[in-house]
């Protein structure tokens, strides 16, 4: 069988279009055996292959790919390109294909949370017309957000196409994502003009045609040949769908029956609420176990130590013990009862005492537990984390600590031994009791993403940009994984200092061997139970901001990778390249008594040593930031040695360049804020001024093209990974090239009011939201609305009077018709997710806002020890009884179109 392919694409110079499949002719989808295709014009690229009729597959799945100047390879969104079923009468096929551009709005309503749940209700069926055994012509085309009742139809010109007529159009039948209609075109003369219409079968009458010029199909007609047109999307209006969210995490719900901290249960009473007031998607944080340290610092959700499990704080004990065992949770009521009754969570004794409830069920229903089908169906489909999870586990509490070097054995990671442990510690040795806890966890969690499934309301989850130093990923696949490197951010707003999270920075070139299966298969994990997620710091695939191992701020970092400035640059810009000066810090007499005062002599006797350049260098010993800090957690507290721990960081951070590691002196990287250290500031000016330049060419130019290649390496084969929606945080120091990958891609992307992109303005305005994009007034790591309005004054006076438009001075403090006036502000903006923190929602109502502002924010990013804390402080339970402001809310939300 001939098949002829055709796609629709305008290349340019040094592009070429290739196309794979699921046959032998057109290479088996492997990417090494992409099929050629020739140019033909400046709108056409073609292809034919012959495959011989027995060998033709039940279902030929194909796809295009674009080969870019460089030899990267970009193949284009989805794969729902299929011929089957094809009439015994046809022995050629001419395949008339649209590129289907990954950032094209309509893709995204293919995605999980809108096909499976958000859009479900409004497929319409026909019939197929019965003509297919007959038809020359296959026309297809997609149309996500067609109304209820609402079909696309088909209309063109001469006899076989109804002439046009409106009152005959040709209903198509849906079939998987595409609309399709099968034609016979025997009697009529090429080229035929035609469009994609829309039409209700309720009402019996065609609406409207989609937008733009005629289409025309030039291919005619043979007795033996069968022509398929993929047309792509109808030009229908493709930004109209917009809805609103809250974003809470888990452990910050709170019910009458909670034991001092969110579970998975309460997800359920929290869909109850959203579809009272029309909400349609919860955000969480992520989810996943952090029992690390046994103490309040695993609150961090962040550092989790798997990728995969999920965490036992979340889980409701009275659930896994049934009615039959409903006296082992009495003895515990009254610590429930007190427990439940704390403004914040107190982590150390919730987990404490539900891993001791727990171990009693398990005592008791684990030998059960492992004979259900159900079990055995979870064990076999996550064993592949299920099993060193348990054994990490087992060995982390027998050995009392985390660290991996520190266990008597086991300490290195080896498959058959771990599998042997497990097998002999199952059950005498406890190994069991942790795949019991996650089976358990993951029925709850499950019927809590199925219950807001059926309500139609829809889960978004979050993927950390890091994985625990300790943990056992790391365990596990330590190749994975830079372990001399520390992920974070550099300095902003925020953080004068950086950020240093302390997770090692991925491996990218050792997961690309094995195509990403780590990511794909965490990904296949979340989509249990998750419909949409969040890339937690997206930037980092791009680039990310890594700390050496010696170091303990963020402000010692630089971005890996990153195009280096070579030694003979600063010759060509006129700078003497001085060793010792720019990559050593530079501390003389005055500097020392600008940071220490009257410590400065301390400090010198202490710490310094005078060198031949006539000032002082740190003692071996001391010239790291690890060093001080290990130094100093053997020292006594005091207000004195506070300030010596960080003047000495600000010495060791005094410097212009790092030099990068393994390059004998040719290759540097600027020190972040350079400009802003002493030891730039004691610079002559000229060299100032060429530094200046070379910096910000560093930092702002020649890395651009460079990022952009290290995130389509990456991004386009993961978000192919999965069917989830996926939503970027893309804030921070954004370099230029992001906005573009992440509109090739279809990422959504997360606008704040207060953290504009453009750094020209004070302020994001929602109206300026692009469509693909989630917009919020407030994140987690940030202050609530009524949280910042305190904090700034000017900045808040400006606010008031260029954003809401308000004359005269500002409320002193936010009151509740101003939370209104954002809510407002953001639910009427073009994004296509509005989503706000349940505290935001709460600010609109004098009676339900919480007194304190202060005791509103989840984390400051500032302080790396944050306690994650934050409890509602009513329960679920009275939230869903507020009939006045609930109905309040609804309204503004449906008025807004996002309902």
């Amino acid at each position: 069988m001939k098949l002829q392919f055709y796609i629709r694409f305008h290349t340019r110079y040094g592009q070429s279009l290739w196309i794979t499949g699921n046959a032998d002719e057109l290479g088996n989808n492997d990417q090494g055996q992409l099929q050629p295709m020739q140019y033909l014009n400046n709108d056409y690229w073609s292809c034919t292959i012959n495959i011989k009729r027995k060998e033709f597959p039940k279902k030929l799945n194909y796809k295009y790919v674009l080969k870019n100047e460089d030899d990267e390879l970009l193949a284009e969104w989805g794969d729902d390109r299929v011929i089957k079923e094809i009439n015994s009468r046809i022995d050629e096929i001419t395949l008339v294909d649209t590129w289907n551009h990954a950032g094209e709005y309509e893709n995204a309503f293919y995605s999980a949370p809108f096909k499976e749940v958000l859009l479900k209700s409004n497929n319409t069926r026909t019939k197929k017309t019965g003509s297919e055994e007959k038809a020359t012509h296959v026309f297809k085309a997609k149309a996500p957000l067609l109304k209820k009742n609402e079909v696309l139809c088909l209309l063109g010109g001469g006899v076989s196409l109804n002439d046009w007529d409106t009152n005959q159009p040709i209903l198509m039948y849906k079939d998987d994502n595409w609309w399709v209609a099968e034609i016979n075109l025997e009697k009529s003369d090429f080229p035929v003009a035609y469009k994609y219409g829309v039409y209700n079968t309720k009402t019996e009458s065609f609406l409207h045609y989609e937008g733009e010029n005629n289409r025309l199909v030039y291919s005619d007609v043979e007795d033996s040949k069968l022509t398929i047109i993929h047309d792509g999307f109808a030009q229908l209006p493709n930004n109209t769908w917009k809805g609103a969210g809250l974003a809470i995490p888990v452990f910050s719900l709170r019910s009458k029956k909670g034991f001092g901290v969110g579970e998975f249960n309460d997800i359920e009473l929290l869909v109850d609420w959203a579809k009272k007031t029309s909400l349609k998607l919860i955000q969480l944080l992520p989810v996943n176990d952090t029992i690390a340290n046994h103490n309040w610092l695993d609150s961090y959700p962040y550092a989790a130590i798997s990728a995969f499990a999920l965490h036992p704080i979340f889980i409701n004990l009275s659930t896994v013990a049934g009615k039959e065992n409903a006296s082992k949770i009495e003895i515990y009521e009254n610590k429930q009862t007190e427990l439940n009754e704390l403004s914040v969570v107190d982590y150390e004794q919730v987990v404490n005492y539900k891993l001791t409830v727990l171990k009693e069920l398990y005592d008791l229903l684990g030998d059960d537990c492992f004979e259900e089908s159900d079990y055995k169906s979870f064990f076999q489909e996550n064993k592949h984390w299920l099993k060193p999870y348990a054994v990490f586990c087992y060995l982390r509490d027998k050995y009392k600590t985390i660290r991996s070097d520190e266990w008597e054995s086991h300490n290195i990671y080896n498959k058959k031994e771990a599998d042997e442990l497990f097998n002999q510690e199952f059950r005498s040795g406890g190994i069991g009791f942790y795949c019991f806890v996650q089976y358990q966890l993951h029925k709850q969690l499950k019927a809590a993403a199925d219950y807001a499934h059926k309500k139609g309301v829809v889960l978004k989850g979050d993927i950390p940009i890091g994985i625990y130093r300790y943990g056992c990923d790391a365990w596990v696949a330590p190749e994975l994984y830079n372990m001399c490197w520390q992920a974070g951010a550099p300095p902003d707003d925020f953080t004068a200092v950086g950020q240093n999270w302390g997770f090692p920075t991925y491996n990218w070139k050792k997961m690309q061997e094995d195509g990403f299966s780590w990511w794909k298969l965490r990904f296949t994990q979340m989509s249990n139970y998750f419909d949409a997620f969040r890339i937690d710091h997206i930037l980092g695939f791009f680039r990310i901001w890594s700390i050496p191992a010696h170091a303990v701020q963020g402000i010692m970092g630089r971005f890996v990778p990153c195009l280096p400035v070579h030694i003979n640059e600063f010759g060509e810009k006129g700078i003497w390249m001085d060793h010792q000066r720019f990559c050593r810090p530079f501390i003389n007499n005055a500097i020392l008594e600008e940071v220490f005062g009257d410590l400065a002599e301390q400090v010198k006797k202490e710490f310094l040593e005078t060198n031949r350049f006539g000032g002082y260098d740190l003692k071996p010993g001391f010239d790291t930031q690890a060093q001080i800090e290990s130094y100093f957690t053997e020292q006594k507290d005091s207000p004195d040695n506070d300030k010596i721990i960080s003047g000495l960081f600000d010495l060791i951070s005094n410097v212009i360049l790092f030099e990068e590691e393994n390059s004998n002196g040719e290759h540097f990287h600027f020190r972040i804020a350079m400009e802003k250290t002493l030891s730039f500031k004691y610079l002559p000016q000229d060299e100032q001024e060429k530094l200046k330049a070379l910096y910000v060419d560093y930092f702002y130019h020649r890395q651009d093209d460079f990022w952009f290649k290290e995130a389509m390496h990456k991004l386009p084969q993961l978000k192919a990974a999965t069917n989830m929606l996926v939503c970027g945080e893309d804030l921070g120091m954004v370099p230029h090239c992001v906005p573009e990958v992440m509109q090739q891609l279809g990422l959504l992307s997360l606008e704040i009011q207060r953290m504009p992109k453009d750094p020209k303005k004070e302020f994001f305005h929602p109206n300026d939201a692009p469509y693909l994009s989630v917009i919020t007034p407030s994140t987690h790591d940030m202050s609530t609305v009524r949280g910042w309005w305190e904090e700034n004054r000017e900045r808040t006076q400006s606010f008031y009077n260029h954003i809401l438009g308000q004359w005269g001075d500002a409320p002193q403090f936010c009151e509740s018709w101003v939370s209104r006036a954002i809510i407002l502000q953001h639910l009427y903006s073009p994004a296509m997710w509005s989503i706000f923190q349940l505290q935001d929602i709460f600010g609109m109502s004098d009676n339900l806002r919480r007194e304190n502002p202060a005791e509103e924010r989840i984390n400051n990013p500032a302080n790396p020890k944050n306690y994650w804390q934050y409890r509602m402080h009513i329960t679920l339970e009275e939230l869903i009884k507020q009939k006045e402001f609930n109905e309040e809310l609804k309204g503004y939300v449906e008025n807004s179109g996002r309902a």
